[in-house]
């Protein structure tokens, strides 16, 4: 009686651990999520594929994109009452929040209005033309520089994965290519959060790296040039970490034109 008892127990359990092995738990179950509507001019413009999987790479936090009409815990919408964010197609748009409960919306509004939420929105250039521009900045306390992550894990990710066109330590400064740029000099420039995490989508890498379950797979009839470089979210995280840490590259001061 024992055993059969236990046995009747494991089946039920087994819907559950099938559900979770292959992501069908509910979105509600994860946490780390919020469903946010927009009007479809907006989502047609190709905008929120751009600007949403960003804030995704960062934080973790999934971000479900519903239509104006359906339910939703946060809103873009032209012209209304919430705080302005960015304006583009003859229209101003702000972030209204709906579920005040939800800490993450916060975290949203506090990213695409910081320094790296406003360079992602002016990198939007479809065809070589910035279809939208970021909201005028409020005063702002200076961003946190250090990062979270495992910033020893993410030293040897970047010499891996970066080393062999990049100067990313010591080690690596007699075999990389001369004319990119050092992890150092990147780190000095004022954008540099931003380069490093919307890196993949910077030319050159697009024709060679893929982020899991971000980047579309490689077309098989046009493969990468080089070795593809790949990476999960929590191995770009680590290299941010470690990037994060780097002290920036003493490059002078600004040139002074008379």
């Amino acid at each position: 009686m024992g055993c059969r008892l236990v046995v009747i127990c494991l089946l039920s359990l087994v819907p559950g651990l099938i559900a979770g092995a292959f992501g069908l738990v509910p979105a509600g179950a994860a946490g780390k999520s919020f469903r946010l509507s927009a009007p479809q001019s907006l989502v047609a413009s190709g905008f929120m594929k751009h600007l949403l999987p960003r804030f995704s790479l960062k934080t973790q936090v999934r971000i479900e994109l519903v239509g104006e009409d359906a339910a939703a815990d946060a809103r873009f919408v032209a012209g209304g009452t919430g705080r302005a964010v960015f304006s583009g197609l003859d229209q101003t748009w702000t972030f209204e929040i709906l579920d005040a409960d939800n800490a993450h919306l916060a975290r949203f509004e506090a990213w695409i209005t910081g320094k790296v939420g406003r360079n992602t929105i002016s990198a939007y250039r479809p065809g070589g033309k910035a279809l939208f521009s970021a909201a005028a900045a409020r005063q702002q306390a200076p961003e946190a520089v250090v990062l979270s992550g495992d910033a020893v894990e993410g030293e040897k990710l970047s010499v891996l994965h970066c080393g062999r066109c990049h100067m990313v330590n010591e080690a690596t400064r007699m075999s990389t290519i001369g004319s990119s740029p050092s992890f150092a000099v990147m780190r000095a420039f004022s954008d540099w959060q931003y380069r490093f995490e919307a890196f993949f989508a910077l030319n050159p890498h697009p024709s060679f790296t893929m982020i899991d379950g971000v980047t579309e797979p490689f077309d098989i009839t046009r493969p990468p040039p080089m070795v593809p470089l790949e990476l999960t979210l929590e191995e770009l995280e680590a290299i941010l970490a470690y990037v994060s840490r780097i002290p920036p590259a003493d490059l002078g001061a600004p040139i002074q034109y008379q």
